[in-house]
């Protein structure tokens, strides 16, 4: 799977995490229908495989079948990459928070807005 190959030394770190984002995306799209979307079953191999630890900081539980529902936005029943990228912001935002909170308890603030208010 070379992406015409431009050497990666070039890449920042954000752009190889979207590469990974698309790798990954791929791995499970072409496992049945159609190549580049997926299925409620890719969708579900993928959120166990992929999401196992992170899918816990998302607060509102819900089961594969509201997660589908949600992220199919044009309704064909099936997960293109825009709509999949809507559950990774969604799972980053939370996991982001999340690391937020645990620094908080710990009071190692590493953003620059250092304001501690108790």
């Amino acid at each position: 799977m070379s992406k015409g190959q431009q050497s990666q030394e070039q890449l920042s770190e954000l752009e190889k995490a979207m590469d990974a984002i698309i790798d990954v995306f791929h791995q499970y799209s072409r496992r049945e229908g159609d190549r580049d979307t997926l299925t409620k079953k890719e969708l579900k191999m993928m959120i166990d495989k992929q999401l196992a630890n992170y899918l816990k900081h998302v607060k509102n539980k819900a089961t594969i079948d509201q997660i589908m529902k949600d992220l199919d936005v044009n309704k064909d029943a099936q997960i293109n990459f825009g709509e999949m990228m809507l559950l990774v912001t969604r799972v980053t935002c939370a996991t982001h928070e999340h690391l937020h909170e645990v620094e908080d308890h710990q009071h190692q603030h590493q953003h620059q807005h250092q304001q501690h208010h108790h």
